[in-house]
């Protein structure tokens, strides 16, 4: 089986979430891709997140009818700060014949070589970068001094385009507490959940 890991907050989860997780599906042949709401992401401390069984319900409504998405609640039921190399070691744990795909923007690979153990990330998971239309391809040279090249080359194949859609959370989080629509940028039965449960009002 061919693994993809999504990891985020997904608060909330948008339409731009899950065409990043098709598209990947797609071009990179997976068989099944898992999203991983995180509980307290290294680099969002102190940052007040909506509660992970409530981003979980959104991510379930999302999905609802795609047999190749699922949700893993890993991260959220271990709670705390959760690094990528556990929730990797987890996932080897549970799926040891897998073979496992971590999808990440491709503006955050600059900041790979700081992440916790990333010679072991890096052999746990293929690394999947996704980049918008138009952007550059990523530079894989800041990995050149930690892992084989055999394995850069193998990220390097497993690269995924996805069209300039100019959606965030941050941004439906925003037009709900001005009180603006957020139709069509998440799905609609996440709109409703977001409107029946008050989420992001101020």
């Amino acid at each position: 089986m061919r693994l993809g890991l999504f990891g985020g907050t997904f608060d909330p989860v948008h339409y731009a979430h899950l065409l990043l997780a098709e598209r990947c599906r797609e071009q990179c042949r997976l068989d099944r891709v898992v999203f991983i709401p995180s509980a307290v992401p290294p680099h969002k401390r102190g940052h007040e997140l909506t509660p992970g069984p409530t981003r979980i319900e959104m991510l379930q409504l999302a999905i609802a009818g795609h047999e190749h998405l699922t949700i893993s609640d890993f991260e959220v039921a271990r709670g705390g700060v959760n690094y990528t190399v556990d929730t990797l070691r987890h996932c080897r744990s549970q799926k040891p014949e897998a073979e496992l795909f971590f999808l990440l923007g491709a503006d955050m690979l600059h900041d790979l070589p700081n992440w916790r153990e990333v010679e072991t990330v890096c052999q746990l998971a293929t690394i999947v970068t996704v980049r918008r239309a138009g952007v550059p391809e990523p530079d894989f040279t800041c990995l050149a001094s930690l892992i084989p090249s055999n394995r850069i080359d193998a990220f390097f194949q497993h690269q995924v385009e996805m069209p300039a859609m100019g959606l965030s959370s941050t941004e439906i989080r925003r037009r709900v507490g001005d009180g603006l629509s957020i139709r069509y940028m998440t799905p609609r039965a996440v709109e409703k959940y977001i409107e029946a449960h008050s989420l992001y009002r101020v």
